[in-house]
Parts: structure tokens; sequence; C-alpha cells
């Protein structure tokens, strides 16, 4: 009987179990996790349940019974610390060692720290486990003086929470403006309007030095010599792969991630690699990246899954992404670097626009701003790489399913 263990806790563990169900897989299945429930969504935690909107119970992905169900093994609390290729066998903190057919490691990341002075001091605080907002939670309610170090998503999204309970927030970016690496200049200034506008101080180019504090912290300097007074801190500084334990295994890895080929498997083939951790080379844009997003993680599982059992079924999806900032739905497809031009539809004033990157009048990814329409046909539209001529997408006036069925024909 085939015995498929996955290494995990998040939206690939819990996709991965998901296809093994919906394929009638009738082998050993165990699912270990080192948090203490089970698999969970990340991506509200920086906002509808941090600011209370959802409880707990609203977070795991698939209910217990989906996992009883299946007779899967779920062990919570438990660290995966070696895998022993030769002997397909996974070493646990337990002591225990489970064995393998097949193994999947959705490992995912964990949050980048800082490290200036000051930086163990009590009220930093960075989200990326339950764990983390539940310990920030009280803190935050407490606090009314927040610094956000990172103009990121997460960063903006607990912004975005944090003045709508009445904080006084800033934020400090390093770069030159927010969201710098993965939008255009013009949705950078577009967001910094609606943070300014919604009462939040965006600060660029501001790379902090020290955080100042006795017990805990009370302010953090900048390299320009700048000194903000704060309560509470939040930091979202960036990801880092958890790919130590392939590493350790001898799969071959990428400063980044681990390696996988097109099916998710890694240098070793009956171990598979999904989500967060895992570095390929994407077939619709042609280079090798690592993408943090629920949909990569779901969809890459779904392809580990069905090689598993026997299905090749490249995988071949177009990223995307979404972030929610006062009530404000932003859902990007595609991955825009490269990109050699930028056309705006709709007026940002209302905010309400849909931004196109173009290469070779092409679109390659698109980010909108309450724009479902024009989110949705442009995952039909890149993948097609159709020319479209600039005055067809800044003509607000057509609905944008017409204007895609007419170049979809």
């Amino acid at each position: 009987m085939t015995h498929i263990v996955i290494i995990g806790g998040g939206h690939a563990a819990a996709q991965a179990v998901t296809s093994l169900r919906q394929k009638k897989f009738d082998g050993e299945v165990t699912l270990i996790t080192d948090e203490g429930m089970i698999p969970y969504q990340r991506p509200p935690l920086s906002k509808m349940y941090l600011s209370g909107e959802i409880t707990v119970d609203r977070l795991p992905i698939l209910r217990d019974s989906a996992y009883e169900g299946m007779g899967v093994d779920v062990k919570l609390n438990t660290r995966a610390i070696q895998v022993d290729k030769k002997a397909k066998t996974v070493s646990l903190d337990s002591g225990e060692t489970v064995p393998y057919d097949k193994l999947v490691l959705a490992t995912g990341g964990r949050a980048r720290k800082l490290t200036c002075e000051g930086s163990d001091l009590a009220g930093i605080h960075y989200v990326r486990t339950i764990a983390d907002t539940d310990k920030l939670k009280p803190e935050f309610e407490a606090a009314q003086n927040i610094l956000v170090i990172g103009g990121g998503y997460i960063g903006l999204e607990a912004a975005a929470v944090a003045r709508k309970f009445g904080k006084t927030v800033t934020v400090l970016e390093a770069e030159g403006r927010i969201l710098q690496r993965v939008v255009a200049p013009e949705v950078s200034a577009f967001y910094t309007q609606i943070h300014t506008e919604e009462g939040a101080q965006i600060l660029t180019n501001q790379m902090v030095t020290s955080i100042e504090g006795t017990d805990r912290v009370s302010a953090v300097h900048t390299k320009d010599g700048s000194r903000f007074e704060c309560d509470l801190i939040i930091a979202g500084i960036g990801l880092i792969a958890n790919s130590e334990i392939a590493e350790k295994a001898g799969l071959e890895t990428h400063p980044a991630g681990i390696y996988i080929n097109e099916f998710c498997q890694t240098s070793d083939e009956d171990i598979y690699a999904v989500g967060d951790v895992a570095w390929f080379e994407h077939p619709i844009y042609k280079r090798e990246m690592r993408i943090e997003s629920v949909q990569n993680a779901v969809d890459q599982a779904k392809t580990a899954i069905l090689h598993i059992l026997g299905e090749e079924k490249p995988y071949a999806e177009l990223p995307w992404f979404w972030s929610d900032q006062y009530g404000l739905k932003l859902q990007i497809a595609g991955l825009s670097e490269g990109y050699d031009d930028l056309i705006t539809r709709g007026d940002t004033s209302e905010r309400s626009a849909a931004f196109f990157y173009m290469k070779e009048d092409k679109i390659i990814a698109v980010d909108c701003v309450g724009r479902i329409a024009e989110f949705m046909q442009s995952k039909k539209l890149i993948p097609a790489g159709i020319a479209v001529d600039r005055a067809v997408l800044e003509d607000d006036s057509k609905p944008f399913k017409e204007i895609a069925a007419e170049l979809l024909a």
C-alpha cells in the first residue's frame, strides 16, 4: 500500500489532501505540521482575523472530518527534522520515524526578522502564523501609536486594520515607494494616496538602523537620522523559504527555495515540493521564480498529487494574487516584470481602476482595484498572448467582458 507523507500546514498541504480524496486514494496518508492546528488560511491573519471580523474556527481550510474520513494521520505540533532519501523516512522531533513512498514538501516559509540593534525588544511583531497574530492581538488593541516597517502587502494590510481602529499609523518603507517590487509607480502612488486619505503616514527611503527601548520598543531610528516614537511595531519585510530540510537531505536547492520540475518533483523523483518553498521555471514567463500566493500553492499541490497518482499534467497556471485594504480589493493577474508600457482604465480618483502591464502591445499582467471583470477576463487574455490596441483598453464605456470576447474570438 502506497504511503504518502505531507509536511506542511497551509493551503498546499490542505490541497494535497483534497486532491487525494477527490481521486479516491486508498493508501496511507500522514500529514505533519509544527503548528497546533490543522492546515489553515494565512491571508486573513493580517486582515479579518487581526481585526476580529472572523474567529479561529473560520481559518481551517478543511474540517477535521475531512482528515478523519480519509484516515489521514495528522501529527500536530510536530516538526520534521530530517529526510533520509535512501531509507525513505522522515525523522520527527518526537523521536518517531515515518516511512514514505512519496513525500510532499509543503513547508512554506517564515517571516524575515529584523536584525538591527534593539530587534529583540518586546513589542515587535510579525504576521505569518496564527500564533503570531494571537500574540499580536492584545498588544494591538492596547497600542495607540503603531509603526509598520515594510510597505508590502502584509504591512499595508495591517496598517489599514490599525487605521480602522483609530490608531496612529506610520509606515516606514526602505525603498523609494511602497509595493516597489510588485507594482508600477502609478499603482504605488495610488495606494500611497489611499493610505494618506485614510490617515496613515507613508514614509519612503526610510531604512531602519536601530530600535530604542528599555523593556519594550519606544522608538525607531532610521538611516537619515529620523526618530519615530511608537508603542508597537509590526514588521513585514519578506519571507524566507523553509528549505533547510531539503538542503540537509541533499536535494537540489536555490538560495530562495527548492528546485522542482514541471510536475513539482525535486531532484529526487519520490519527493515533491509545492507552494511558497518551490523554485521553478514558469512556463508562461520563461524564467525561474518562487511565487508566494494561495493560487500557486493550490495548483502546484494539484499537479504533484496527479503526478504521484500517475497523471502527467505539467504546472502551467497563470499566477494571481489579492490584497484587501480599506474595503478595496486589489486583484492581480500575471507578473509585471519586464513591461514596457502601462495603460490605465478607469478613474483612480474614484478608487476604481485597472492597470494593464503591456509588453510589445500584449497584456502580461493587470492590477485591478474594484474591477472584477477586468481581472477575470485578463486571466484569459494574458496566456492567449493577443495584441491589444491602447485605445481599446482605455475606453471604459464598453464592458470589458465584451472587449475580451471580441479579442478571444
